[in-house]
């Protein structure tokens, strides 16, 4: 039974990457500068809230390779690691919260808090990030954080936030019906991990040992 568990599990989060993957080919939409919006997190938040922060993060991974080595995304490297930490930080928050309250209040709490992170963490990474990518000063980028990144970023998560409040039971009841998954509110539940908190807590220190680089000029 367990190794039943364990394939089915595989399938379904195989075929969720997959979904995701078309979602961030071909559903792309321009909003400003060479910003697009995908729903691509929408999917990967949902496989968060069905099996586990875990999930959302090797979903995350897979997805933001298919996307660099296929050409979906062009910024190569950089492009591969803002969407890794982008999806990172919106889902696999959104997903730890959502373990711990399993209630429509909780996927709300967590989807909000993921939104409002991922924001905070993406301003952040742009700021640091995007001058290698264009090949400008930094000083250049700071006018615009407030009137292009921050406004895409917090469009971004709000639709992910949305669309997910309105899929996520109606794909949690459709793999239910097709037997996918077990009839429980707890299917797939995993909590907090210890590995999960480990890899949250080498994050934030990442950033800001960056953030202290540059304004100590060496970045």
């Amino acid at each position: 039974m367990k190794k039943w568990l364990d394939t089915r599990t595989l399938c379904v989060l195989a075929m969720m990457c997959a979904l995701a993957f078309l979602l961030a080919a071909y559903v792309r939409i321009p909003v400003v500068l060479f910003l697009r919006y995908d729903p691509k997190d929408v999917i990967i938040v949902i496989a968060g809230f069905l099996f586990g922060p875990l999930a959302a993060f090797v979903v995350t991974v897979v997805v933001s390779l298919l996307q660099m080595l296929t050409g979906v995304s062009r910024t190569g490297y950089i492009g591969l690691l803002m969407n890794i930490i982008g999806s990172t930080a919106f889902c696999c928050t959104a997903a730890m919260i959502y373990k711990k309250k399993r209630t429509i209040k909780g996927a709300l709490m967590g989807l909000i808090v993921g939104g409002i992170f991922a924001t905070a963490v993406m301003m952040m990474w742009n700021y640091i990030i995007t001058p290698i990518f264009m090949e400008v000063p930094r000083s250049e980028i700071v006018p615009l954080l407030l009137p292009a990144f921050l406004p895409f970023n917090l469009l971004s998560n709000g639709l992910n936030i949305l669309f997910a409040l309105l899929l996520y039971k109606r794909v949690k009841r459709a793999l239910e019906a097709m037997r996918m998954m077990p009839r429980t509110e707890e299917a797939g539940g995993n909590g907090v991990s210890q590995s999960g908190v480990i890899l949250s807590v080498l994050f934030v220190v990442l950033t800001c040992m960056l953030w202290v680089l540059i304004l100590l000029g060496v970045l």
